[in-house]
Parts: structure tokens; C-alpha cells; sequence
């Protein structure tokens, strides 16, 4: 089994810096990278695409501080409101997934009204085409975090709770859900599922080949307005489906936790954006 890490950090004072900040600051600048370079390779405009990004990243965690806070801890809201505009605390994925779609919405809608449709779509689609990659490299911050723990388990790249550090975390997380721990007896062959490392595995191991090789072999599918959003959803929300069945701690609404009827709602976007998008992309310039 994978060995518990506790996430580093530093203190500068009163003011401890930790590797889960650092790291997606990472995952923003590698995202950004490879957004610039996938405009310029499409022949778009870098400045028109960076100015929608600064949306999709603005909005994007906004919303994501919203949905993970009134969606899976509203006892939290009702005890201290004022969390409400701590948005740096308490962030879902799927919630900077609807705050990005959001954001990209509204700069194409007024500042990029005046773009042809085909255009917007491509805009999107480099959006969607980089997001795997800088995605994983957050992923790599809830790994050390382990801020989405699953249930105990004896499978191979679970997180190993053989020390102590590992035992006490996962006690407080069964704790908290109201859940009984397995005997301590058992604790040194067992594990608990990291939801956040497994995604890290999927989207570095699975996405982002599967990207790179469509990329470069471009079927003719993958030309329509829209294509690289839908599979990137395509390819993400049925992994948070089963995925998000190992969770402890999340709330459920009739059995099934936000981030699941997000994926559900996300796959059928998918699927209907596949279908009423059948016109091909011809080479884009944005001028």
C-alpha cells in the first residue's frame, strides 16, 4: 500500500503556508501554458482567450466554494454564515467545473458577443483539451491533503494507515460520519481509499494519454463545435460516479452525493452536446 504523507508546510510567523496552495498555484500556471499554446496552435486570439480564462478562473472559485459549502456542509452555513465569503476554504470540483462553464458563458456573451459561433466553440474546446493535464497536477495537492478519504480497504494503492498519523486521521473521518473503525488489530494490513490520489492515477495515467492520442490521430468526430467538452466529460463524470460510492464523510441527498448527480448531469450534457453538434470545425482563425 501507498505510505500516509502529511501534507508539508511552512510557517512564516503566525501564517502557515501549505503545499496544497503551492500546488495548485502550479496547476493553474501549467494550465495556463498549455491553454496559450493550444490557442496559438488553433490560431485564435491569445488575448481574447486569456481574458475568458480570467472568468472561468474568477467565477470557477467562487462556485466551487459555494457548492462545496451549501451542498456538502450546510450545518456548517447555519452554525457561521460568514463562511459564506471565506472562498478559500471548502472548494468542489464540480463546482469550479459549473463556475468555469459559468464564466466562459458570460465573457463569450459580452465581451466575445461579436465572435462567430465556430470561434466560441474552439475557445471552449481548448479549454476542455488542457484541462485533464492541469487537472491532475491539482489532484496531486488532494493526494497530500487527503481531503477526499473513502472507505477502509485491502486494496493495493490504498493510503496505508500502518502508522498512527494515518489511524488517528481516518478515526476522525469514521468519527465524523458516525461510522464504527474496523479492530485496531487489523489497521496495519489495511488502508483507506484517496479519492483524490486515485483521480490523480486516472487523469495522469488514462486521460491524458487518451487526449494525446486523439489529439494527434484527430478522428473525424472530434471536429464538431464542442467535441473536446464532451469528452472531457465523457471521460471524468463516469469516474466520479464510481468513485464518489467510496466516500465516508460526504453527505448524501436519497442516497447519492452532489458530486454524483453533478457527474450524472455532466454525462448527459455530454451526450447531447455529442448529438446536436454534428457540423465539423473547419480550420479556425480568429484573425
Amino acid at each position: 500500500m501507498i505510505p500516509f504523507i502529511q501534507q508539508p508546510s511552512i510557517a512564516f510567523g503566525p501564517i502557515r503556508l501549505q503545499a496544497f496552495g503551492a500546488i495548485l498555484m502550479i496547476a493553474v500556471l501549467v494550465g495556463e501554458a498549455m491553454y496559450r499554446r493550444r490557442m496559438r496552435q488553433l490560431g485564435l486570439d491569445v488575448e481574447t482567450g486569456m481574458g475568458m480564462a480570467w472568468y472561468i478562473l474568477v467565477t470557477g472559485f467562487v462556485v466551487a466554494h459555494l457548492f462545496s459549502l451549501l451542498l456538502y456542509f450546510p450545518d456548517k452555513v447555519a452554525r457561521n454564515p460568514l463562511l459564506i465569503f471565506k472562498v478559500w476554504e471548502d472548494v468542489s470540483s464540480f463546482g469550479g467545473m459549473l463556475g468555469g462553464a459559468l464564466g466562459a458563458v458570460l465573457y463569450l456573451r459580452t465581451k466575445g458577443a461579436s465572435l462567430p459561433r465556430q470561434v466560441k466553440w474552439a475557445y471552449l474546446d481548448a479549454v476542455a483539451y488542457v484541462a485533464p493535464f492541469g487537472w491532475a497536477v491539482g489532484r496531486i495537492a488532494c493526494s497530500l491533503a487527503h481531503d477526499h478519504p473513502g472507505t477502509i480497504t485491502s486494496f493495493p494503492l490504498a493510503i496505508s494507515l500502518s502508522s498512527a498519523r494515518a489511524r488517528a486521521y481516518i478515526a476522525g473521518v469514521y468519527a465524523d460520519a458516525g461510522l464504527p473503525l474496523p479492530a485496531a488489530d487489523q489497521f496495519t494490513r489495511l488502508g483507506f481509499h484517496d479519492l483524490g490520489w486515485y483521480e490523480f492515477l486516472y487523469l495522469t495515467f488514462v486521460v491524458v494519454p487518451l487526449f494525446l492520442w486523439l489529439d494527434r490521430t484527430r478522428p473525424a468526430w472530434l471536429k464538431r463545435p464542442g467535441a473536446w467538452v464532451a469528452t472531457f466529460a465523457l471521460v471524468y463524470a463516469p469516474m466520479r460516479l464510481a468513485f464518489d460510492t467510496l466516500r465516508v464523510a460526504d453527505v448524501r441527498y436519497f442516497g447519492f452525493t452532489p458530486g454524483q448527480y453533478a457527474a450524472g448531469l455532466l454525462l448527459i450534457g455530454a451526450l447531447v452536446l455529442l448529438v446536436r453538434r454534428p457540423v465539423p470545425i473547419e480550420t479556425v482563425r480568429a484573425g
